[in-house]
């Protein structure tokens, strides 16, 4: 999976909206991880308390589970849709 391109993904709002509130507080959570891991890999600057740490753990860990609440049909279709790219 290509993260960048999934965190695009997410951030279409026209689309993600269109899927149950799991899903789209899925991509939510994706996006601020995501971003949050970019700044602890590449801003010699950036900083997490221990306490944040958790909590950003414990997020995730609710958003994958809210995720899986989902049916199939829609998770499946979530997947492509962070996964593929649109054809033209």
């Amino acid at each position: 999976m290509e993260h960048g391109f999934a965190k695009n993904a997410c951030l279409d709002s026209k689309i993600v909206t269109q899927f149950p509130k799991p899903i789209e507080d899925f991509a939510n959570t994706f996006v601020s991880m995501q971003t949050k891991r970019l700044s602890a890999d590449y801003d010699p600057f950036s900083r997490f308390s221990k306490s944040e740490v958790i909590q950003d753990i414990a997020t995730a860990a609710q958003a994958i589970e809210d995720f899986g609440t989902v049916s199939i049909k829609d998770r499946r279709a979530f997947c492509a849709f962070v996964l593929f790219k649109k054809r033209q």
